[in-house]
């Protein structure tokens, strides 16, 4: 017979204006209810921080509902079914799916992104939501589906020691590419070099970031995949080779000021270029999802790809890991982790 649990959950106190402050969010007790037909039960073992959960806690229109204030804080999330009324999600198995910044969740088959996973021996549960999860499969999709990325192109990358950053780099460069990142540090630009990046480029100690460009893809830019929009974007587009592609995953350097976002003045090199522009969302492109897993599996298990993983543990620290994403301190994936249920 279902019945109700205890939990934890943070929820949205006040609406950030700018860069996310812990008194924007507030942790508060919760009861899960009973479940329904075709309802699960899951205990997360891992809450995803993503810059997209930035959009969602303004009151704006976006492709998804804004979060009200006082209602969990929505996020991507992996664990463990510890009860089910869904006959195809028996209790046992993992899963993953937009759910929020609480210990259990209660979803229904509609539930978005809700997946169940079955981990590969030796492979860390963490990174079917990072390089094996949504961020490896949204460098995949945009790289692939998106971008038509093909052998001997030179690829440029921004925000390319985050998540989904760090993986496509790693996917053009296993596909025979020249692999540019872009970055804020050189802390962050060593880091790439280390994973097999042909140059890094430290945007915050570019004088000239157009020049830094050109000096590190003399050739021009076939590919570019663009994480943060604004500046970084302005100076990229001059850079691009005839009839290049843009691939817009995300605008991470408008999300705290969506109010006053950066205008992009070189708009016209997508004339003068022939420039393919174009933005996407991964769950859209369901018919290649596993296509892209089973080749992000096998790069991991070879090791050709390198999970970058960051973590805060316990549910409290939710805020200040999100914080610190937002503020661009962060490499690789940021995922707060929770113990056992």
């Amino acid at each position: 017979m279902s019945h109700s649990l205890s939990s934890r959950r943070v929820v949205l106190a006040r609406r950030p204006c700018g860069v996310p402050r812990a008194a924007d969010f507030r942790l508060e007790a919760a009861t899960t209810p009973e479940l329904a037909a075709a309802e699960v039960r899951v205990a997360n073992r891992f809450l995803s921080m993503d810059p997209a959960i930035r959009g969602f806690l303004d009151d704006r229109p976006s492709y998804l509902p804004p979060v009200a204030i006082g209602a969990t804080v929505r996020g991507m999330t992996l664990g463990r079914v510890v009860e089910s009324r869904n006959p195809r999600i028996p209790a046992g198995a993992y899963v993953r799916a937009l759910a929020g910044w609480e210990e259990l969740s209660v979803l229904d088959s509609q539930a978005i992104g809700l997946e169940v996973i079955e981990p590969a021996a030796g492979i860390p549960l963490e990174n079917y939501l990072g390089a094996l999860g949504p961020a490896g499969l949204t460098a995949w999709i945009g790289l692939n589906e998106i971008g038509r990325l093909s052998p001997g192109q030179t690829v440029l990358l921004s925000a390319a020691a985050g998540a989904v950053g760090s993986v496509a780099g790693q996917i053009a460069r296993l596909r025979g590419c020249r692999v540019v990142g872009l970055v804020g540090s050189s802390a962050k630009a060593e880091r790439l070099r280390s994973l097999g990046f042909h140059a890094a480029v430290d945007y915050r100690a570019s004088a000239d970031l157009g020049q830094a460009i050109r000096t590190a893809c003399p050739d021009g830019v076939d590919l570019y995949f663009d994480n943060v929009g604004g500046a970084i974007l302005e100076a990229v587009l001059p850079q691009m080779k005839v009839h290049g592609f843009v691939v817009v995953c995300g605008m991470v350097g408008d999300y705290n000021t969506q109010d006053d976002p950066q205008p992009v003045r070189t708009l016209w090199q997508l004339v003068v270029k022939r420039l393919t522009m174009r933005g996407f969302l991964t769950y859209e492109h369901a018919h290649r999802i596993p296509e892209a897993q089973a080749q992000l599996t096998q790069w991991v298990r070879e090791g050709a790809l390198v999970a970058l993983d960051n973590f805060h543990d316990g549910l409290e620290q939710a805020p200040a890991a999100f914080i610190e994403l937002m503020s661009g301190l962060t490499i690789g994936k940021t995922l707060v982790r929770l113990p056992e249920r």
